[in-house]
């Protein structure tokens, strides 16, 4: 669920990355003398774009959430959003029920018009749509309408559907929303503070999109930025939950920034003055901050909580003494330009004066955490002063720095095996997003000194995020076409001695302990994902292993006691010596054969060594009951640090008491 959200954020990256084509019209034209004829058509243009957000959003989505980026999804999304805004138009509700439109639910007003959560809902069921019946294929008569073109209609039907739901139930869910953003509205400059706060604590995990999208567009009835550019608000109100972001992304974060590079070591300093630089003036000028958060967010974390507190604050203040301002991208100086004459900025040059001293507090706490705690930042680590000499010298190459740095990444990755590691690649604004089959596999330390690499983050076992910065979308483009086969991954100009990237990309763990699993049965070793069943498939039970049985011999897939056997004789526990408890789970859906199946030959609280007989097992009734006889071996509850790695070279029919991989602790 949570990669699921990850995807949502980054999806919405492609819609809002258009937001700053409003704010330069709206922006121009307000500058301009508004008795200009050329300063009216650009308010128009800028309003134009802002008028179907929705659609942008449902786009956006539909694209970002599909395996395949195709037109045909852009186009479905396109088709359920347009159904879903024209039947909950007010007119339309008041045709239905026999109403004059006065007396429809103020709900199916102007909250339905351009609606950010319908957009939504719309890109992501035309993507889930998209990828389930993309390539199916209808009966010879209705041909036509097989594989994509299907799409669009199946999306109109899902969409009908949600409309005619949101008929009854949308009325409920505004009051709700309403409620939970008058809530917001009514703590005032305090409810502003907490979302700053809020807002940078979920940036590691790219969630802050949702929590963003509730403040800032017609999610919740508050729409920030939309009724900012649009002139739609209130003065001194409207922008609120922006205007306190500049004071941090143009002076604070900087500022913290220029407190790193002072503590860092003197035979440091070069290195981390170039990197601090490129991400304080990234800040600074764009608003795009996540290069300077991610170099300090994990390494000294305390630094970010004062960050996301001081973020916190910033919005409180400005929206305690009413100065507001917006971004159509980020608070960076180009969108304080562009806002600084609209309608409903509010004393925007005292977020010049609130910037000053937040850049004295970041510098000057920053400084004093740094040193009171000796938080290792970038720079300051003694065993960094061997990475710092491997940095490529990109003055030494004629190669493209970002074709460099994309090679440089790929060999960090797994050089010639980066492509059987990664398993999806996509990038946002400032980051790599890549899953890997293991992130484990991944040379981190390669990583963080790679050129042009300002950061990198270790979600979990199967995801990294690399941090690049605004020009991430020429690396990403890049490494992209070394994935394709289209570019080699070889460097132009080698690596020196002294800058070469390992060419093994795991490190052995001292004191490496691990457990082998063994096969359960004679057949076909399958792996997880594989399996028919979408708990086992998900391993949300946990990680491990499946046989498509040739015969009825259950065995012990590893050495322990039987501490588990369930009433209906489908699944055994067994715990290892080292307390890992494994589950043998004989058969999907076999529970409801009451055991009927299954002679076990083991009592709970009898020792097993791999191999040894658990049971007997009827796969013809099992078959005949119209059910599956798979064999899952499942690993639960591992420590975080553990994992479960399968021989790769292992997929074939094999016997019973075969090795098959083992428990890394």
């Amino acid at each position: 669920m949570k990669d699921y959200f990850q995807r949502i954020g980054r999806s919405l990256m492609l819609p809002v990355a258009v937001l700053p084509a409003a704010a330069i019209l709206t922006g121009i034209g307000n500058w301009l003398p508004a008795t200009w004829f050329v300063s009216g058509v650009l308010k128009l243009a800028g309003g134009s774009i802002l008028d179907i957000l929705a659609l942008l959003f449902a786009v956006g989505l539909a694209l970002g959430m599909s395996n395949k980026k195709d037109g045909a999804v852009a186009l479905a999304a396109v088709v359920g959003y347009a159904l879903t805004d024209y039947v909950l138009r007010p007119e339309n509700i008041a045709t239905l029920f026999g109403q004059k439109i006065t007396a429809v639910n103020a709900a199916f007003g102007t909250p339905t018009h351009n609606n950010v959560l319908f957009g939504i809902v719309s890109g992501l069921v035309a993507a889930a749509l998209f990828d389930k019946f993309g390539q199916t294929k209808l009966p010879q008569a209705l041909s036509f309408f097989s594989g994509k073109r299907l799409v669009p209609i199946l999306t109109a039907l899902a969409m009908l559907i949600f409309s005619i739901v949101m008929i009854v139930v949308w009325p409920f869910v505004y009051a709700a929303l309403v409620a939970f953003a008058t809530t917001i509205s009514n703590l005032g400059w305090i409810g502003a503070g907490l979302y700053g706060f809020f807002n940078r604590l979920l940036i590691p995990t790219g969630l802050h999109h949702a929590l963003n999208s509730v403040f800032w567009f017609k999610v919740a009835g508050i729409n920030d930025i939309g009724n900012f550019w649009d002139s739609h608000g209130v003065l001194g109100i409207t922008g609120r939950y922006q205007a306190g972001f500049f004071p941090i992304m143009m002076f604070g974060l900087p500022a913290g920034a220029y407190a790193i590079y002072r503590n860092a070591l003197p035979e440091q300093k070069k290195r981390i003055g170039s990197l601090m630089l490129a991400a304080g003036v990234a800040s600074f000028f764009t608003g795009v901050t996540e290069p300077l958060e991610f170099s300090f967010m994990f390494v000294a974390w305390p630094l970010y909580l004062i960050h996301a507190a001081l973020t916190g604050l910033s919005l409180a203040i400005a929206a305690f003494f009413h100065w507001t301002s917006g971004f159509g991208f980020s608070a960076g100086l180009v969108d304080y330009v562009l806002a600084f004459k609209m309608p409903l900025a509010n004393k925007p040059y005292m977020l010049l004066l609130q910037g000053i001293v937040f850049a004295i507090l970041y510098y000057v706490i920053f400084n004093f955490a740094i040193q009171k705690f000796n938080l290792m930042t970038p720079g300051r680590d003694p065993k960094e002063n061997n990475s710092a000499e491997s940095d490529v010298v990109l003055s030494s190459s004629t190669e493209d720095k970002y074709l460099r740095t994309a090679r440089v990444i790929w060999q960090a990755l797994g050089g010639d095996k980066a492509k059987d590691n990664l398993t999806y690649l996509y990038n946002c604004t400032t980051r790599l997003r890549y899953k890997m089959t293991d992130t484990a596999l991944a040379d981190v330390n390669a990583l963080k000194h790679a050129p042009g690499v300002m950061g990198v983050n270790v979600l979990d076992q199967h995801q990294i995020h690399i941090v690049i910065g605004p020009d991430v979308q020429f690396v990403a483009d890049n490494i992209q076409n070394i994935y394709d086969g289209n570019l080699s991954p070889t460097l132009t100009v080698p690596l020196k001695s002294s800058e070469m990237i390992p060419s093994e990309t795991t490190t052995p763990i001292k004191d490496t302990v691990v457990e082998s699993l063994f096969a359960v049965a004679d057949g076909q070793l399958l792996h997880l994902e594989h399996v028919k069943d979408d708990t086992f498939a998900s391993k949300v039970m946990g990680d491990g292993f499946a046989i498509e049985p040739a015969n009825g011999n259950v065995l012990a897939p590893i050495d322990g006691e039987i501490t588990m056997i369930a009433p209906t004789q489908h699944a055994i526990g067994i715990k290892t010596e080292r307390g890992t408890d494994v589950l043998v789970h004989m058969g999907i859906d076999t529970v409801a054969m009451n055991g009927a199946p299954f002679d076990l030959k083991i009592t709970v609280g009898d020792h097993v060594k791999h191999g040894d007989k658990l049971a007997d097992m009827n796969i013809k009734a099992i078959h005949e009951a119209d059910k599956m006889a798979t064999i899952m071996v499942i690993c639960l509850e591992l420590p975080e640090t553990a994992t479960v790695k399968i021989d790769e070279e292992l997929d074939f029919d094999g016997h019973g008491g075969d090795y098959v991989g083992q428990i890394v602790y």
